[in-house]
């Protein structure tokens, strides 16, 4: 942008709400936003308790009433990475609360998401959407943030169908040949530094969309964070890693999450730990997985950030890190009025960190 057209329009977005906030690196500036496992939990619910899911649009998505949290946006075009900018959003929608039941309302933007036991309550609260706001009514949830969601008598399937085969398509790998696992077994990746240097945006583009796959194909959680670790500089046996996940969606293109009926509401966690799997700076890399209702609902496989000194030590990081999750999935059903009864369940296959997580004397 030229003869000082970007200022005005940065003059512009303040004008609308918008305010610069300054991170460390732009390519690195945490900027938050609506987490992915919410949408699970719903549906997990949803499903459990037999939910009716409806979807609006909003047409008029900003500018509706002041911010209590932080909210950023991508930063406009013109700026360019060096500037270390992003924007931060002032205002947005005001959400509503019902009382007598349980109504949730989910918004992404202009997305909408109403579910709940409450009846009357989601029947006001459409109502005030559409006093409000300019307000399209889409039915029942099929489609969502690229996620497609089918309903039957078994429960709620949710799947990314299409977008694979887009994917699939843009990388020119719709015809290539299926493979079994996404990663191969006792895999040796490192920096490498002697192996090829490709470019490194399109690599990041092809991790960026994995990374977003992996909302419904948890199957692939482990190697999307194994060549996510090469983003800053990578390789091409790094990208050859990002190819074999592609081959392996080939073959599993329909695949996704089922989110079953139940009549019994159980939260567990099953955490493992891989001791010392990364070869660059023999970190162990942590592994868990969370159900409610027996539906899988939260995951993430993540690099430690300390070298554990045995497997005990890498188990126990990885059950501490199973435990903050329940815990926070405690917080989200007490916030939905969703009554808890029972323990919550945590398994690991390691005797040595359950028998130190068994004995208090042990935890210093």
């Amino acid at each position: 942008m030229a003869d000082g057209s970007l200022e005005r329009y940065k003059a512009r977005l303040v004008a609308k709400g918008y305010t610069q906030t300054y991170g460390i690196d732009y390519l690195e500036t945490f900027a938050p936003i609506a987490k992915m496992n919410t949408v699970r939990i719903l549906l997990s619910l949803a499903a459990s308790y037999g939910w009716s899911m409806q979807q609006y649009d909003v047409k008029n998505a900003f500018l509706h009433g002041e911010l209590d949290e932080e909210i950023y946006m991508e930063v406009p075009p013109g700026l360019e990475p060096g500037n270390k900018k992003v924007c931060k959003l002032q205002k947005s929608k005001q959400s509503l609360r019902e009382h007598g039941g349980v109504t949730a309302l989910l918004v992404y933007v202009d997305d909408i998401i109403v579910t709940g036991d409450d009846l009357i309550g989601r029947e006001d609260l459409r109502k005030c959407l559409i006093q409000e706001f300019e307000v399209k009514d889409l039915g029942r949830l099929k489609f969502f943030l690229g996620i497609e969601v089918a309903h039957s008598k078994h429960g709620i399937f949710t799947s990314q169908q299409k977008y694979v085969v887009d994917l699939l398509t843009e990388t020119g790998k719709l015809g290539c040949k299926p493979v079994d696992t996404p990663i191969e077994q006792n895999h040796r990746l490192c920096e490498a530094t002697e192996s090829v240097v490709i470019n490194r945006e399109s690599y990041q583009k092809l991790v960026g969309k994995l990374i977003y796959l992996s909302h419904t194909r948890p199957d692939i959680a482990y190697a999307v964070g194994v060549v996510s670790r090469f983003m800053h500089n990578p390789k091409e046996v790094h990208l050859q890693a990002a190819h074999r996940i592609l081959h392996c969606l080939k073959g599993t293109v329909g695949k996704g999450i089922l989110f079953k009926r139940g009549d019994k509401l159980t939260l567990e966690v099953y955490t493992d730990a891989d001791y010392a799997g990364s070869i660059d700076d023999r970190r162990s890399t942590t592994g868990y997985c969370t159900f409610l209702g027996g539906n899988l609902v939260t995951w993430r496989s993540k690099k430690q950030n300390v070298v554990a000194r045995s497997s005990a030590e890498a188990e126990f990081r990885a059950m501490a890190l199973g435990v903050c999750e329940l815990l926070w999935l405690k917080i989200i059903l007490d916030d939905l009025k969703v009554k808890w009864e029972g323990p919550m369940k945590l398994y690991c296959d390691n005797k040595s960190a359950i028998s130190i997580a068994h004995n208090p004397v042990q935890h210093d």
